[in-house]
């Protein structure tokens, strides 16, 4: 496992808190700590905030070349060292070493797009409407950026936000989940090593997010609040934004619906939907919740699935084999199996999983639910965990409006062999994204985010770097 430092990252230096205060790091496949880390306050927030407004103007100053440079060698430097930081994430946050490695190749790939998208922000001029002036178009980066990101893709999640930051011409305060600093303390390290300026980027550990972040979202100093996280959360970022008019974008909730029609492929729908359901353990806010399938394909889709689950090896991630690692914590543990009690006690049958293990960790099998009561908790609620909970349905209508029954819209999953059926589903889908015929949407070149409750604005794709830009006009008379 990479060596990390456990200090904050502030103004190029690393330091300890200003209180010399510490957090635990927790190994969820074993409850052990790994590491200590700073555990930063408000005095370690103003610092950091300090640094990235002093240095805003001279980084918006560099030139695109030079930004797109630094996320390459960035780029490559993570690859370089694949195996290192997967060990490092399945330490601090238990996924197979295996999966991993698939986060820091797709962690990579931000840096790799958004240092293409770099020298790609133009402009615009035009004659305007009366002949007599012409329109200059600039775009400038936001400003200071405040970015939060949460514990189930640790290093994904960094590179998602610093990667179009960078490019823009923007600084930043990171501010990661505590479950999991361990990857932004070491993608800090590779951006100073790949040539950051010194205050570009800033990291702050706590556990007290609270009285870290308030501060900055009503000192009227950041100007950009990017957030990764739950509905409830978002909600109250944005109410201390609003004081000081921050420019947010918010990657929230899901409750994703996943749709199996009586003409699909079923080998292909369970191949998406052991993707949709089991991608990190089923933590992901992209993954399957609500699996409803057509009435005359329910009961060979369910044996299907409940064969593929049972199959999957349960155990620590660093263990050769292993497909299914521990939950981040006892308190999400104890969640999906109330969820699933609940479910059980309105009539649903268990078809595979569905008790927790004994022993340490925070283990918890891939479970296949069949018969769910649709007052269940787990169909209004995120899971967060391996639990497939399967309805029937009889037409397109009553599925589409199940399915968009929900205040969240993050993404949804629709398997059918008829073009017209699979192109007018997705367009009457609340959502924004749909997996058709697969079961993985998650792709740095395409525009991530949903509506409703599961968040505001997109990250990656060609529109990922517009969150950290601005428009100004000027007027020329001639």
């Amino acid at each position: 496992m990479i060596d990390v430092p456990n200090q904050l990252f502030i103004d190029g230096a690393w330091l300890d808190a200003a209180d010399r205060a510490t957090m635990p790091v927790h190994d969820p496949a074993t409850g052990e700590v790994i590491r200590h880390v700073a555990d930063a306050g408000p005095k370690d927030a103003l610092l950091a905030e300090d640094a990235a407004v002093r240095v805003q103007e001279e980084w918006a100053a560099t030139a695109p070349r030079v930004r797109s440079e630094i996320l390459r060698r960035a780029y490559e430097i993570i690859l370089s060292r694949t195996d290192e930081l997967a060990a490092l994430m399945t330490a601090e946050m238990g996924k197979p070493l295996a999966e991993a490695r698939g986060e820091v190749a797709y962690a990579a790939e931000f840096f790799r797009w958004f240092s293409e998208e770099a020298v790609r922000v133009d402009g615009g001029y035009g004659v305007l409407p009366d002949g007599r002036n012409r329109m200059l178009l600039m775009r400038r980066p936001v400003g200071p950026c405040l970015l939060i990101t949460p514990w189930n893709f640790p290093l994904a999640m960094g590179t998602r936000k610093i990667g179009p930051a960078v490019a823009a011409g923007c600084t930043m305060v990171l501010k990661p989940a505590p479950q999991t600093p361990l990857s932004s303390l070491a993608l800090a390290r590779i951006m100073q090593e790949a040539g950051l300026p010194d205050g570009v980027l800033n990291v702050v550990t706590t556990s007290k997010a609270g009285d870290v972040v308030e501060p900055m979202l009503r000192g009227g100093r950041i100007r950009k609040l990017s957030f990764t996280g739950s509905t409830q959360v978002g909600r109250l970022l944005l109410a201390q934004s609003a004081d000081t008019v921050v420019r947010t974008s918010m990657e929230l909730g899901g409750n994703a619906a996943f749709i199996v029609f009586d003409d699909a492929d079923l080998d292909a729908a369970v191949d998406g939907a052991m993707t949709a359901k089991m991608r990190n353990m089923g933590e992901a806010c992209t993954a399957a919740n609500r699996f409803f399938v057509h009435r005359t394909v329910a009961h060979r889709f369910a044996e299907r699935l409940a064969e593929r689950m049972g199959a999957l090896v349960v155990g620590p991630g660093t263990r050769p084999g292993v497909d299914v690692g521990p939950l981040i914590d006892e308190t999400g543990r104890a969640k999906v199996q109330e969820l699933v009690n609940d479910a059980v006690q309105r009539g649903a049958e268990v078809l595979v999983g569905g008790t927790t293990p004994d022993g340490p960790g925070h283990f918890y099998p891939p479970t296949v639910l069949t018969g769910v009561d649709p007052d269940s908790r787990l169909m209004s609620t995120e899971i967060f965990g391996p639990v497939a909970a399967i309805l029937t349905f009889d037409d397109e209508d009553e599925v589409v409006r199940r399915s968009n029954d929900t205040p969240w819209g993050l993404v949804g999953y629709v398997f059918t062999q008829q073009l017209d059926r699979a192109l007018r589903v997705s367009e009457r889908l609340e959502v924004g994204m749909v997996g058709l015929n697969t079961g993985l949407v998650s792709n740095p070149a395409a525009p991530f985010g949903g509506v409703k409750q599961s968040g505001l604005g997109r990250e990656g794709g060609r529109v990922g770097i517009e969150e950290f830009l601005e428009y100004k006009y000027i007027a020329v008379p001639v």
